[in-house]
């Protein structure tokens, strides 16, 4: 098999969540310890960094990735889903990882992986793992898959264990409440290893802390130990930071929701500082303003084009959305034109009620088998007062976007981190 004959035997073999869901989720950790005994626990070779949380674990486990990548340790990163290669998953100082090692990996040990039937997510964290190990990494930052307990990244012993925050999503594995999802959340909080807890509420603030005293962890509240003092925008709109030790920090990733990151961020390289990790002022700035080149970051208020203005974005739940909509309100337009499709798991009236009525709404669907069929979304967008029609794919919507945007009009798509995907694929296309 080639790499896209491979990457094909593993959807088909392996249940893939962001394609089928629920019947992808394998509660337990009976699959991956196998896989871990097979490969000889390859994940005990290096040094990692385990983060968790509802929103914002992807934006800052790349940024973490990239101040380290730029404090010259050699950087290991863990993500999930890709936006549009399989490869986007499993990084080495930013560069993915390579085809052939991949179909390798395959061909090598399916004879002894077909017959556990592994999700697509246990197979490809046993990949990472094994392909950190052989790249003789200092420091894998290790991103949760889902939840946190049960997830299979967490057979790992970091250095530093990171819980951004806590919001409704997957609420059919993880609990239909805050405290239940922190409870699942707080199963990566382990035995005398610190965590920075980036949120908490009321609700959930007594979970993390009661877990962490049962294990003995140091437990550090961000958003208690606020470290940025002062946040402006420059003139390409993007964040410049003051903070407690660093004046006129640079931030490349610049949507709302990036200031609270932010900060859990400078919260957790200080105590990755206080435990022996070699970072400078230098490093913390280089990664903060090239996250995207360093790591191969997309999707987090990105912007494709302009005239007319045209972002995307991957948040996908009421937690994400309630900043996007902030930052939409506060941004300069004639027009206001939003792409939206959704999964079918998600909070699909939740959202919807958080989403501006004075917009021009393009509903769509992303192509995956989860997503929420156009008409469907559309119906439900009327009813909470959302006008526009419904498109087939992506590429049609945007299109309807473009034809009817004028200049200096604002065109917004997401709802899905799989829209989002079709998006950065199509554009990728083009070029």
């Amino acid at each position: 098999m080639n790499y896209k004959e491979t990457i094909e035997y593993l959807y088909n073999v392996t249940p893939l969540f962001q394609n089928i869901g629920k019947d992808a989720y394998k509660e337990g950790l009976g699959n991956t310890i196998e896989l871990d005994n097979y490969f000889n626990h390859p994940h005990k070779k290096f040094k990692t960094i385990h983060i968790a949380g509802t929103n914002g674990k992807g934006s800052c486990s790349h940024t973490i990735a990239a101040i380290l990548q730029s404090a010259g340790y050699k950087t290991g990163l863990y993500t999930s889903p890709h936006l549009v290669d399989f490869s986007e998953r499993i990084r080495v100082d930013g560069e993915p990882i390579e085809e052939e090692f991949v179909v390798k990996f395959v061909k090598d040990h399916k004879h002894f992986f077909e017959p556990l039937h592994p999700s697509f997510f246990e197979l490809t964290t046993a990949m990472a793992f094994l392909y950190f190990a052989q790249k003789k990494v200092d420091v894998a930052v290790i991103e949760v898959g889902l939840g946190g307990r049960l997830d299979c990244t967490n057979i790992i012993s970091p250095d530093l264990s990171i819980i951004t925050n806590i919001s409704l999503d997957h609420t059919q594995f993880l609990g239909t409440t805050l405290p239940a999802i922190a409870k699942e959340k707080a199963g990566i909080i382990k035995s005398n290893i610190p965590v920075i807890i980036g949120e908490y509420t009321d609700e959930t603030k007594d979970v993390f802390s009661e877990k962490a005293k049962s294990v003995n962890a140091e437990i550090i509240f961000a958003q208690d130990n606020v470290l940025i003092e002062n946040v402006t925008t420059n003139d390409n709109a993007h964040f410049v930071y003051q903070t407690k030790n660093i004046k006129d920090l640079y931030g490349e990733l610049n949507g709302y929701y990036q200031i609270k990151n932010t900060n859990t961020i400078l919260n957790a390289i200080k105590k990755l500082k206080d435990i022996g990790y070699k970072v400078n002022e230098n490093n913390v700035r280089e990664g903060f303003k090239n996250v995207c080149e360093l790591t191969g970051l997309m999707g987090r208020w990105q912007k494709l084009e302009e005239k007319p203005t045209i972002i995307c974005d991957t948040g996908h739940n009421i937690g994400g959305m309630k900043y996007i909509t902030e930052q939409l309100s506060n941004m300069k337009y004639d027009k206001l034109h939003i792409v939206i499709g959704m999964v079918n798991d998600k909070d699909i009236n939740g959202v919807m009620s958080l989403l501006p009525p004075n917009a021009q709404y393009y509903f769509t669907q992303a192509s995956v088998k989860r997503a929420l069929p156009a008409n469907e979304i559309k119906n439900i967008g009327n009813n909470h007062g959302l006008k526009g029609n419904a498109y087939s794919n992506v590429n049609e919507a945007l299109e309807a976007a473009k034809a009817s945007a004028s200049h200096n009009d604002l065109i917004f798509v997401g709802g899905s981190t799989f829209i989002v995907s079709d998006l950065i694929v199509l554009y990728k296309n083009h070029k």
